[in-house]
């Protein structure tokens, strides 16, 4: 079985087509998230996927995007509405 890792996946886009653009990419990737952060479980694949894809959108003079893999997360607490990421057996990206 391909090892996943939890990551953070953060943007700031200033144009609304690329931000559209950007938010259609990530969902595809994202197990959960809110506004412009996303909860990604990813394979070593899927995060250059993702990085490349994001990198053809973004424009790297304005905006910004950044991807975090959070270590340590045996034990994760949510408050109020928070649901706990969903780790299935299959993901579809496309």
């Amino acid at each position: 079985m391909t090892q996943r890792q939890l990551y953070l996946a953060a943007y700031d886009i200033s144009c609304n087509r690329r931000l559209r653009q950007a938010l259609y990419v990530l969902r595809s990737y994202a197990s959960g998230g809110q506004k412009s952060v996303f909860e990604c479980y990813l394979t070593l694949s899927e995060k250059s996927n993702l990085l490349n894809e994001m990198n053809s959108i973004i424009d790297l003079e304005e905006d910004r995007f950044i991807l975090m893999r959070l270590i340590g997360v045996k034990h994760i607490y949510t408050l109020g509405k928070a649901v706990l990421p969903q780790d299935g057996s299959f993901y579809y990206v496309g």
